[in-house]
């Protein structure tokens, strides 16, 4: 069984296997026909739908997608997720990044955040060249900068911190 959430408002069950997939509460049969990459043709009973898989990511079991033209943020939860949860361990809950350390000595060239600015994950933090490399230093999760403790032409060590997230 599958549970799934779209939306955070909107919540199904799927059961069954790959080709013979139910919606509880809807016992129609699901068909699922994949028309193009990340296109698909679905059809429920007697209703179609198009579908676009815009974004997926596998790690976090989230996605989003597309549905005739209106767009779901997708969570998927199975049963080994509902058995972890019982037993009080959250996988969604990693272990939360409260600081960015220099990954090796360097020297920072130039710093792109300041105090306060809001970042998104992947985003440029700043740039570090080492052993004669530019390096783009990423935020690795979404989150607020406390505080920047370096500035451009500053040399760092390895793990020394050189931004505080919130």
């Amino acid at each position: 069984m599958i549970h799934i959430t779209a939306n955070n408002q909107f919540t199904f069950e799927l059961n069954g296997s790959k080709n013979d997939l139910t919606i509880t509460g809807n016992e129609s049969n699901i068909q699922f026909e994949k028309i193009a990459d990340n296109h698909f043709s679905i059809l429920i009973g007697t209703k179609s739908y198009n579908a676009e898989l815009i974004h997926l990511d596998s790690a976090s079991k989230t996605a989003c997608i597309k549905v005739n033209g209106n767009k779901y943020d997708i969570v998927l939860k199975d049963q080994y997720d509902d058995l972890l949860k019982s037993l009080g361990i959250d996988v969604g809950a990693a272990k939360k990044i409260n600081d960015i350390k220099a990954p090796m000595p360097g020297l920072v060239l130039k710093v792109l955040v300041k105090d306060g600015d809001v970042i998104k994950k992947g985003d440029n933090l700043l740039v570090l060249e080492a052993m004669k490399m530019e390096n783009s230093i990423k935020a690795p999760a979404d989150a607020t900068i406390k505080a920047v403790k370096i500035t451009a032409g500053d040399k760092v060590e390895k793990n020394q911190v050189m931004i505080l997230l919130a």
